[in-house]
């Protein structure tokens, strides 16, 4: 790993939590442990690290001897189950940090970033389909729809098609050139295989599945006035958690504003969610990859979860 990871909107994120002494805290995404080990200078009652990947495990080890942390290794759609296992049914705040880790990104080993030749992976469990299975296996067709929907990929055809023909591929290298060919010169900054490696990490995690699994388990751990703190750094994870918080708090748009609104659906389970938080300039200028960053937080109520079907973004 050649750089440390900062956490992203640290100072926002420990605000919206408003963690106190005898709480009981989910870092949902432990990752390099950032937040998980700010929070625990609340004088928290017990703090619970959940991540699917290993590295995050082992990278944290000296957490893991503590009275205090306790570290799961699972997705965190599995947070219900993950905590059940240690009889915590309910807590008192959430906190998520969406999408790819900066330890991730700057080991080549792994395969998740375009800019070291590595293999290519990009699984975060180290287990399961990885993104050469995918690409080497798939349709041209399931290929550029995985380009265009995830990674908004207006070339994912052209991209596809290249694939197909020039198939197997093994090595991140491989694949980020053929990209740069097919597209030739791409914005300014940035790199023609930006998109489509995106679009690939998020469909081999299935993050988006993951992500609305997640707020879900959080919604039914809560306890009411509990704390969830999410921050994304993709569209469609912004938009995924921005419509949860927006059904959820009853702020979705009415047929009239000047008349009550009928009381068929279940009632809000969080209050009206906080103003998005954007990181200053300053912020930035440390730490360039926060620069997509969007942290949005709400407080939950004392009304039941919602059925799992309803309100999905």
């Amino acid at each position: 790993m050649t750089a440390p990871h900062i956490p992203v909107l640290l100072d926002e994120v420990l605000a919206a939590l408003a963690l106190g002494p005898g709480d009981i805290y989910v870092d949902a995404t432990l990752g390099a442990g950032g937040y998980l080990r700010a929070a625990r200078a609340a004088g928290l009652a017990h703090a619970y690290g959940f991540d699917r990947d290993p590295d995050a495990h082992a990278l944290n080890a000296d957490l893991a001897g503590q009275d205090d942390v306790t570290l799961i290794r699972r997705p965190f759609a599995e947070l219900v189950a993950g905590l059940a296992e240690h009889g915590v049914a309910a807590v008192d705040a959430i906190a998520f940090d969406i999408g790819v880790s900066s330890m991730q990104i700057d080991t080549p080993g792994r395969g998740f970033s375009f800019q070291a030749d590595g293999p290519l992976d990009m699984r975060m469990a180290q287990e399961g389909m990885s993104a050469a299975d995918f690409i080497n296996s798939a349709s041209e067709t399931e290929i550029a729809d995985v380009l265009f929907r995830l990674g908004d990929e207006r070339a994912s055809r052209r991209i596809a098609r290249a694939i197909v023909a020039d198939r197997p591929f093994s090595r991140t290298s491989e694949l980020a050139g053929l990209i740069r060919r097919v597209i030739g010169k791409a914005e300014p900054g940035k790199d023609p295989a930006t998109r489509s490696f995106q679009a690939l990490r998020i469909h081999v995690n299935d993050e988006l599945g993951q992500l609305d699994a997640g707020l879900a388990a959080a919604e039914r751990l809560l306890k009411p006035g509990g704390r969830l703190a999410v921050v994304s750094f993709h569209s469609a994870e912004d938009r995924r958690v921005k419509n949860f918080l927006r059904d959820r708090s009853g702020s979705a748009p009415a047929a009239s504003r000047h008349q009550p609104m009928a009381q068929t659906g279940p009632s809000p389970s969080f209050e009206r969610p906080a103003k998005a938080v954007r990181p200053s300039d300053a912020e930035i200028a440390r730490n360039p990859r926060a620069r997509s960053a969007t942290l949005r937080s709400a407080v939950r109520t004392a009304a039941p979860a919602w059925p799992q079907q309803e309100g999905r973004a």
